[in-house]
């Protein structure tokens, strides 16, 4: 049983990427410190704490967050993107301050 459990933590880790990884797919409207209002329209997300970053990550994913009329072309940027890994991502948004 605990090496059922170990292997399904060692892959839960391998699966989610590192949170700098992640967000080199952001960097391109979010600037490269999350220092940008994406396209002009968005909110600055540096700063942002690691819970609201992942709940907005979670309602883009979902569809049911529209905020600045972005959340089709940010459901398209999250939809690849597992549980882990928008958690790791949202770790290290709250970090770039």
């Amino acid at each position: 049983m605990k090496t059922l459990i170990a292997l399904v933590g060692l892959t839960a880790m391998l699966s989610a990427a590192d949170g700098g990884a992640l967000y080199q797919k952001c960097a391109a409207c979010h600037g490269a410190k999350a220092e940008k209002p994406a396209l002009g329209k968005s909110e600055v997300i540096a700063g942002w704490s690691s819970a609201k970053t992942l709940d907005a990550l979670k309602g883009y994913k979902a569809g049911t967050r529209n905020t600045k009329g972005m959340g089709a072309l940010m459901k398209g940027q999250v939809a690849a993107l597992s549980d882990a890994d928008m958690k790791t991502l949202a770790d290290h948004i709250a970090k770039m301050q």
